[in-house]
């Protein structure tokens, strides 16, 4: 995929006429991994907007991206039978390198999210880590220098400081050259989850994957192959995806990052899931001005920060850019079943006596209001206020 990522940048492949879409169409192709492939590939534009559900502890971070904007990216999908490829193009005026030898370096870096297997039809999962009975599984790559120890392969000839051999001369650049040979250059890692807390790596080669990074022209290239089925996913018809960015410049990581709302892929020649497409591209049929008085009428403000110029809150996750990454179902279910997904806290700055949540019977429970209270027309007002909540593009 390396080589392969390399080519595709030496042929000067671009995305260009972008049509921005809820919906991207992976063009079936005899062979994902051949370079040539991406030729015929249709890209369209998705917005990835700054992840304030999420609360960063750490001041300085927290400062440099106070003021984020949503970003652009460029999305493309092939698909061959058997794996299925994406190809991600971001904009970054700055390319930032994970040191190997630094605790306080920050790499560039993108993920892409699928939806995993379930037994029976569900809602789609949440958008970050999934939830509970909504399991995802999230391919990451990071921008990262050569490692060489640990490199895992028991090299113990080779495991020593240069400036501690014995060698001189040509043994040593044969030394040194032999050492890079065997250093790992890529940060490649898969995980599955079914919400917040539960991110787990899958390190048993059960997932058959690849992804790469390459920065020219002021800009990323990511792409990611994977297989269409295994033990975590069954994709077929319409591929629910996510895109998420970290800009390492600005102390980008974990959650601090950009990330788009879930994406379907139609895979070409095959029958499309209308059920995840209509979830995916769902719109808002409420009022939003209607939404925002019964917002301010019970009292949401008290406990979230509905914009980025609210003062900070720690008694429930920010709003700010929830309208940018949530679906419309997301954000029905989130009023009338706050405790289908918990988002993480209470924040450590937070005082003791408002968590965010309790444990009852092992599970978490949601200190917000139930609202199913509340008329269908409201219900669908507030989602359609909420779904104006988002930072303009850059």
């Amino acid at each position: 995929m390396k080589k392969i990522l390399t080519s595709i940048l030496s042929l000067g492949l671009a995305a260009s006429a972008a049509l921005a879409a809820d919906t991207i169409t992976a063009v079936k192709v005899s062979d994902v991994t051949d370079a040539n492939a991406w030729a015929k590939a249709k890209f369209s534009s998705v917005t990835l907007y700054p992840q304030t559900a999420v609360h960063m502890n750490d001041k300085k971070a927290n400062a440099a991206n106070a003021d984020d904007k949503a970003k652009k990216a460029d999305v493309a999908a092939l698909y061959d039978g058997k794996n299925i490829a994406l190809m991600v193009k971001w904009a970054d005026g700055t390319k930032s390198v994970q040191g190997a030898y630094s605790s306080d370096t920050y790499s560039d870096g993108f993920a892409v999210q699928f939806a995993g297997a379930t037994k029976g039809s569900h809602a789609l999962p949440y958008i970050g880590m999934g939830s509970d009975g909504r399991p995802v599984v999230v391919h990451l790559q990071k921008a990262t220098e050569k490692v060489y120890e640990p490199n895992g392969n028991k090299d113990v000839s080779t495991q020593v400081n240069r400036n501690q051999t014995a060698l001189f001369g040509k043994e040593l650049a044969d030394y040194d050259a032999k050492v890079a040979s065997l250093a790992k250059t890529d940060y490649e890692r898969v995980f599955v989850a079914e919400g917040f807390r539960s991110l787990t790596e899958i390190k048993d080669g059960s997932v058959k994957s690849n992804a790469a990074m390459a920065y020219a022209n002021n800009g990323w290239t990511g792409t990611i192959t994977r297989a269409l089925k295994d033990d975590y996913v069954n994709l077929k018809g319409t591929v629910p995806v996510a895109i998420a960015v970290w800009d390492g410049d600005k102390m980008g990581r974990n959650g601090l990052k950009n990330l788009s709302s879930w994406v379907a892929v139609n895979l070409e020649g095959m029958k499309p899931d209308t059920k995840v497409v209509a979830e995916i591209t769902e719109e808002s049929k409420g009022n939003a001005e209607k939404g925002k008085a019964a917002v301010d009428a019970n009292g949401c403000a008290g406990c979230h920060q509905i914009t980025s110029k609210d003062a900070p809150s720690f008694m429930g996750p920010s709003l700010a850019n929830v309208g940018g990454y949530s679906t419309v179902a997301y954000l029905r279910e989130s009023i009338l079943k706050p405790s289908a997904v918990v988002v993480p806290g209470y924040n450590r700055n937070a005082h003791s006596n408002t968590p965010w949540y309790t444990i009852e019977k092992g599970k978490r429970i949601s200190a917000m209001t139930d609202f199913s209270f509340l008329d269908k027309k409201t219900v669908e007002d507030i989602v359609a206020y909420l779904k104006t909540l988002k930072a303009e593009v850059e």
